[in-house]
Formats: structure tokens, sequence, C-alpha cells
């Protein structure tokens, strides 16, 4: 196999019912899009997500894409995208994106299933538990920036603080 030649999939199965089946047995409401897309909504402890799975074919990646729930206003955007490089110098696994047109945070994160590799239902529940907890994580710290005017550093000290033992 050539390095720029896609792996052959004909026999592989397919990553969306996977999903699909993660999904079920969890009992997470999700919707179709189509053959390749599926979308789980996820209740956090301070949002609602909208977690989308997307198989792209071509690249052989099953990509997930957590949407947030509320939209940043242009007038903090900047500052946004300062706190999304500070937070995404952190990450091993996906990374925070601003979608421009929507003023949508998103979160993506990839599965990478090159050479015929097939997904698990484990692979595809750890990428969604990985994406949740992400995003509650640091979900805070977006808000901070947006409602409460700090600064990216501010806002991402502050929503890293952990309290430790009892008072």
């Amino acid at each position: 196999m050539s390095f720029l030649e896609p792996a052959d999939t004909t026999e592989r199965v397919h990553p969306i019912g996977i999903v699909k089946s993660v999904a079920a047995v969890n009992g997470w409401n999700y919707e179709e899009q189509g053959d390749d897309e599926v979308t789980l909504y996820v209740q956090g402890i301070w949002a609602q997500y909208d977690v989308s799975y997307t198989w792209l074919p071509e690249a052989e990646v099953l990509q997930v894409v957590c949407a947030f729930e509320f939209k940043i206003p242009e007038r903090v955007r900047r500052e946004v995208q300062g706190l999304m490089v500070l937070i995404n110098e952190q990450m091993w696994v996906g990374h925070f994106d601003l979608w421009q047109d929507e003023g949508l945070i998103l979160f993506r994160a990839p599965l990478v299933l090159a050479g015929g590799a097939e997904a698990s239902g484990a692979q595809c529940e750890w990428l969604l538990v990985h994406v949740l907890e992400v995003c509650e994580k640091y979900y805070q710290a977006f808000q901070f920036v947006v409602w409460a005017g700090k600064s990216a550093r501010e806002a991402l000290e502050a929503a890293l603080f952990e309290t430790k033992g009892e008072a």
C-alpha cells in the first residue's frame, strides 16, 4: 500500500454503526444525518452538548465535534481565541476551535482508522467521554471571558483552580 492511497475499506464495519450501538447500549439520544454522521445529545453539568460523529472515508477518520450551547459575541472573540490557544497547548487529543460564521465554540477530536483499522465500541465511547470531560473542564473559562470580561489567562486560571481537602 502506498502512503498516498487509502486502504481497501469494502469489508470494514461502518464506524457510525458502532457509535449508534454504543449510544443505544448507554441509552443516549441520537439523530442520524445520513449514512456517515450521527449526533448524540448529552446533558453535561454546565451545558447541553451536541456531539457529532462524522465518518470521513477519504481520510479514514472518525471525526468527533462537540458544539457548545452558547454563542460568542463579536466583542470578545479575540480574547476567546486567545483562551483557545492556551487550552489547546495542553491538549494531547483534540482541540478547541471557533466557528466564525456562527460564533460557536467547537471541540474537535479524531479517531484515525488508516490502513483498514476498525473502530471499537470502547474507542468510540472513550472519545465521547474525553470530549465531554474536556468541554466540562473548560466551559467555565469561556463563560468567564464572555460574561465576566476576564482575560484569557485569568479565565483559564480560575477554571483550573482545584480545591483540596475539607474546610
